[in-house]
C-alpha cells in the first residue's frame, strides 16, 4: 500500500466519517481521478510547442496524453476549429495516487515563494483545479532540458457532494491549502 493510500484509509476515512456523520463507508468522500493538461496556444503557429507539452506530461504522468481541438473558431486568437491546441492526461488509481504524493510532498514546496494552493479554487461539487506556472518544478524534467516553459493544469475530481467536503478530504490528505483566501 502507497503512503497516499495509507494516508487516506488511517487518517481521512475515520476523519471525515466523524465530521460528516458518515454511516456508510461508501458515502466517505475519495479521489476518483486527477486530469493534467496544458493549453498550447502557441501551437497553432507551430507544433513543436504542442510535441514539447506532451512529452512534458507523458515524463511527469508516466501516461501517454491525448491531444485536444479547438471546438470553435475563434479570428482573434488566429484559431480555427480542428487546430490542435493542447494535451491532457487522465490518471485513476495507483497513478493518481502517486501523482498526487509527489505533487503533494515534492512539487508545491518546490514553488518559489510558496504560501499554501488557494482554498477557493473549488466547484460546487468539491472537485478542486490547481494552475501551475512552469513545468520545471517537476524533479522528471531537468532544467537544462526546458525549452519554453508552458503551464499546467491539474483538476482533482472527487466523490464528494459538497465544497466542504471535498475542502476537508484535501485538507486530510496533507494538501497544504491557504487558511485565508
Amino acid at each position: 500500500m502507497n503512503r497516499f493510500k495509507e494516508k487516506y484509509t488511517k487518517t481521512a476515512v475515520p476523519a471525515l466519517k466523524e465530521e460528516f456523520k458518515y454511516t456508510n463507508p461508501h458515502q466517505v468522500p475519495r479521489i476518483s481521478k486527477v486530469v493534467v493538461s496544458a493549453g498550447v496556444g502557441r501551437a497553432v503557429t507551430d507544433a513543436k510547442h504542442l510535441d514539447a507539452a506532451a512529452e512534458t506530461l507523458e515524463r511527469i504522468t508516466g501516461q501517454h496524453p491525448v491531444t485536444t481541438v479547438a471546438r470553435l473558431s475563434i479570428a482573434s486568437f488566429k484559431l480555427r476549429e480542428g487546430n490542435k491546441v493542447g494535451t491532457t492526461v487522465t490518471l485513476r488509481g495507483d497513478r493518481a495516487e502517486e501523482f498526487l504524493d509527489l505533487l503533494v510532498s515534492v512539487v508545491l514546496p518546490r514553488v518559489r515563494d510558496f504560501r499554501g494552493i488557494s482554498n477557493t479554487a473549488f466547484d460546487p461539487r468539491g472537485n478542486y483545479s490547481l494552475g501551475l506556472n512552469d513545468q520545471s518544478i517537476f524533479p522528471q524534467i531537468p532544467y537544462e532540458e526546458v525549452g519554453t516553459t508552458h503551464g499546467l493544469q491539474v483538476n482533482i475530481v472527487t466523490t464528494a457532494g459538497t465544497a466542504a467536503e471535498g475542502k476537508r478530504l484535501l485538507e486530510l490528505m496533507g494538501f497544504p491549502l491557504r487558511r485565508n483566501a
